[in-house]
């Protein structure tokens, strides 16, 4: 499932830090957390301090929306509602399923997770995902093998008091993709470590 919690670090944090006005230096941790909660009770959100597809359609981050199996909110009603689907709000097996035959359908890789790449294909999404939230959602290997390499460099001085800062990608308005499938780009989510196991 995608979504940001503590103890998970990466692109994605970073940009849902800088929305929070924290210091964005793409670990999420206690101060990450508290100012979420705070931003979601604000919001009407949900307060349980994770960051996920309802919260970041809310924050104007369109660029993070991934919908796969697990998850749940108003953003999988609305991807039901578009695939004639019975809008429980829970993406399921069956929802999976449309996903993957609607994928197929249009062109685009048939793995049954809604990303910005397969919502931009959607009527009821076109009017957040842009081709420029398309574009954000989208960083180069080079980015991701920099970003991995920082933080494997960082976890790996066992007991130092050293700390290795991640490499900054562009913000999102600097990155300048014109399709999320054009040659080496990878999802911002393969930036993420920690609870992902990456």
């Amino acid at each position: 499932m995608a979504i940001l919690k503590r103890g998970i670090s990466g692109e994605p944090v970073r940009r849902l830090q800088a929305k929070l006005g924290v210091t964005a230096d793409g670990s999420f941790g206690p101060a990450t957390e508290e100012a979420l909660e705070a931003y979601q009770e604000k919001s009407g959100l949900e307060v349980d301090g994770i960051a996920g597809p309802d919260t970041f359609t809310h924050m104007g981050l369109a660029e993070l929306v991934l919908l796969t199996r697990g998850t749940s909110g108003e953003a999988v009603k609305k991807l039901q509602m578009s695939l004639g689907l019975t809008a429980d709000g829970k993406f399921g097996p069956g929802t999976e399923k449309a996903v993957r035959e609607f994928q197929t359908k249009n062109g685009l890789a048939a793995d049954g997770i809604a990303g910005p790449a397969t919502l931009s294909k959607m009527s009821a999404f076109q009017s957040i995902i842009t081709p420029d939230v398309l574009s954000y959602s989208r960083v180069s290997q080079g980015a991701v093998d920099a970003w991995h390499a920082a933080t494997k460099a960082a976890s790996s001085v066992a007991g130092a008091a050293i700390s290795v800062a991640p490499p900054v990608i562009p913000a999102a308005p600097e990155v300048k993709i014109a399709t999320a499938d054009m040659g080496g780009t990878r999802s911002i989510w393969d930036t993420i470590k920690g609870v992902f196991g990456k």
